[in-house]
């Protein structure tokens, strides 16, 4: 018996039989040998955290556009969060940890630059939309590892794909996901916001405040532990409805206090600017393409390539490429 195969003995001996075990995956797109030292599952999050796009994600916005100081959440640092979260659930939960923590590393790899504004501008020149976690399965599937993708098993894929919205993953390890996601950057934004002055403490309702915990880490354990202690049976992860309530009101009072305020927020606008206008150059000037999506090009058409390209822009590379294309440059006597 190998390691993998050992550790495989041992999720059947200690996992919950509503855990999705390794030897359950329904598999890859395409078949490889088995690992003899990791689990499926394991392998999907060692294919995630060694990949390109993952690596960007600390260049990318979380809610501030590039924020002076060292401490202000990035895209890479909420996707951390969000796995540290999911693990602790799935643990107490006895499901499939390396299964949750793959989904979870891998659910923001097609976010684009700026943030939710990126995505908006897109959204606004796509034809059918943008949405983020769709991009992210095609990261995976398409993108990654010049264009063969990074092969991620069936469950892995479906977390990342139903993280946001729409219908729930299969497995109760990707349904830990979509949670984790809404109690990390609910409490994170909460956190950033107010190291930014955007809020104080005193602002949260007292009532949600009394509902969920008057600092960032009770949120987090009340948050946690609701769903930890009420997901213990049935195929569904779920909270309680008084924090459930409370948690939907903490996130409205969030869109008023910070997301739609004009000093969080104010250069959103030229954000989305750019985007739509680095769209509409690259559309009409598909030669301009770097030669990884000139394949896209060919076979899927202009405007998925440049979509492609676009949404795995930096923050710092989309200004530049921006700079270089529409800011003149000044003149050099030699």
């Amino acid at each position: 018996m190998n390691i993998r195969q050992r550790t495989e003995e041992l999720e059947r001996a200690t996992l919950s039989s509503r855990a999705c075990l390794s030897t359950q995956s329904r598999g890859r797109l395409v078949d490889i040998p088995p690992c003899p030292m990791r689990t499926c599952f394991q392998r999907d999050v060692d294919r995630v955290v060694h990949c390109k796009a993952f690596r960007r994600l600390k260049h990318k916005t979380q809610v501030f556009l590039q924020p002076e100081g060292d401490h202000y959440r990035t895209r890479m640092t909420h996707t951390l969060e969000v796995s540290r979260i999911a693990r602790t659930m799935a643990r107490a939960l006895r499901l499939n940890e390396d299964l949750t923590e793959a989904a979870a590393l891998g659910h923001d790899l097609g976010h684009t630059p700026f943030g939710h504004a990126g995505e908006r501008a897109l959204s606004r020149v796509v034809e059918g939309g943008f949405r983020h976690y769709e991009q992210s399965l095609r990261v995976v599937d398409r993108l990654e590892k010049d264009g063969e993708g990074l092969n991620l098993c069936y469950e892995v894929r479906r977390g990342i794909l139903c993280h946001t919205a729409g219908e729930l993953a299969e497995t109760l390890e990707g349904q830990l996901v979509r949670f984790a996601d809404k109690i990390a950057y609910i409490n994170h934004d909460i956190d950033d916001a107010m190291r930014g002055g955007i809020i104080f403490p005193t602002d949260i309702p007292v009532h949600i405040s009394e509902a969920l915990g008057f600092t960032h880490g009770e949120r987090i354990e009340r948050l946690t532990l609701d769903i930890i202690q009420h997901s213990r049976e049935g195929e569904l992860i779920r909270q309680s409805e008084p924090v459930a309530q409370a948690m939907a009101e903490l996130k409205q009072f969030m869109f008023e206090a910070v997301y739609f305020n004009p000093l969080a927020k104010g250069e959103e606008g030229k954000a989305e600017d750019m985007v739509c206008l680095l769209f509409d150059y690259y559309v009409r000037h598909t030669d301009k393409l770097p030669p990884e999506y000139q394949d896209i090009l060919v076979r899927e058409g202009a405007q998925r390539a440049v979509v492609d390209y676009i949404a795995g822009m930096t923050d710092s590379y989309a200004v530049e490429t921006f700079g270089n294309l529409f800011i003149p440059k000044g003149w050099m006597v030699k």
